[in-house]
């Protein structure tokens, strides 16, 4: 909690009203706080500290960009088979970056997602 604190002040503050002194002064038990800081949304400046930008994507966000990236796929296999035989080979398209992906795969190298992945993605 000391690492967290300030993110932790502000948000109660901002969306419950309440100082996080009052935890200290005896004024809000342990247990309320804990249930407040757990249901804290996702927009929380708690939140973004601890998860960093992944804490932005919503499920939403992340099938957003898993279409985006079939439809370039879609898109570079129908370029590929209708192209001149004697045309270059099209780069692979790069697929959308996403929070925690800093070790993405480089572009030509298509990512296969394996059940692991949409299971980890689904938190299953």
């Amino acid at each position: 909690m000391d690492e967290h604190a300030e993110a932790l002040e502000a948000d109660l503050l901002r969306h419950y009203g309440i100082d996080l002194l009052d935890w200290h002064r005896g004024r809000l038990s342990s247990r309320r706080l804990a249930t407040l800081v757990r249901y804290l949304p996702r927009d929380s400046a708690l939140h973004r500290e601890v998860q960093g930008e992944a804490a932005e994507w919503s499920v939403t966000d992340y099938l957003l960009a898993h279409v985006v990236d079939q439809l370039a796929e879609a898109n570079w296999m129908f370029a590929m088979v209708n192209r001149d035989e004697d045309a270059e080979p099209l780069e692979y398209p790069t697929p959308v970056r996403r929070p925690g992906d800093e070790h993405r795969e480089e572009a030509g190298t298509p990512r296969v997602t394996t059940e692991r992945d949409v299971a980890a993605f689904f938190a299953l």
